[in-house]
């Protein structure tokens, strides 16, 4: 198996958006309400359930790795969670959600794109890191097609040092 890490909303990010009310990139609103339904927050990647509080903000989901932005509304919890670990491996609260997997090259070039239900989820993604062209791939909700979370290879420090 390929080596990954699962990348969630970081923790600065997320209290950020609780404390000023605003999305740290573009500065637009954010707003807090009562769910309604089940979304996935994107900073501890569990469900917010009905009857809770949640962030809705704009996040950028190319922040920090691609120039060109693609801002879209997510959801964090209202109060603060801890953050998904990223050696946690694909979240057990979404595998049962359909997801769209968005597989990116260097330069935000989309090479790939596949859609995942259920138990399927670990092969697809192992083999679309195993292509050379994939850098990373950006996990979305096929049903609300907002981003949930970002997927990349585990590179290790000696291989790092030669790039």
């Amino acid at each position: 198996m390929i080596p990954m890490r699962v990348v969630a909303i970081s923790t600065e990010v997320a209290e950020s958006v609780r404390k000023t009310m605003k999305d740290p990139r573009f500065g637009f609103p954010a707003s807090t309400s009562v769910a309604e339904g089940d979304a996935p927050c994107r900073h501890c990647l569990r469900f917010i359930s009905a009857g809770m509080k949640q962030t809705l903000f704009t996040y950028d989901a190319f922040e920090g790795q691609e120039k060109l932005p693609l801002p879209g509304p997510v959801y964090v919890h209202a109060e603060a969670c801890e953050r998904y670990p990223e050696d946690g491996g694909f979240p057990a609260a979404l595998r049962g959600s359909p997801r769209t997997l968005n597989a990116y090259g260097r330069g935000r070039r989309l090479v790939a794109q596949a859609y995942v239900e259920g138990g399927n989820v670990d092969a697809t993604i192992e083999r679309l890191l195993e292509r050379g062209d994939v850098d990373y791939i950006h996990v979305r909700s096929t049903t609300a097609g907002c981003y949930t979370f970002r997927v990349e290879k585990l590179v290790s420090d000696s291989k790092r040092a030669q790039e």
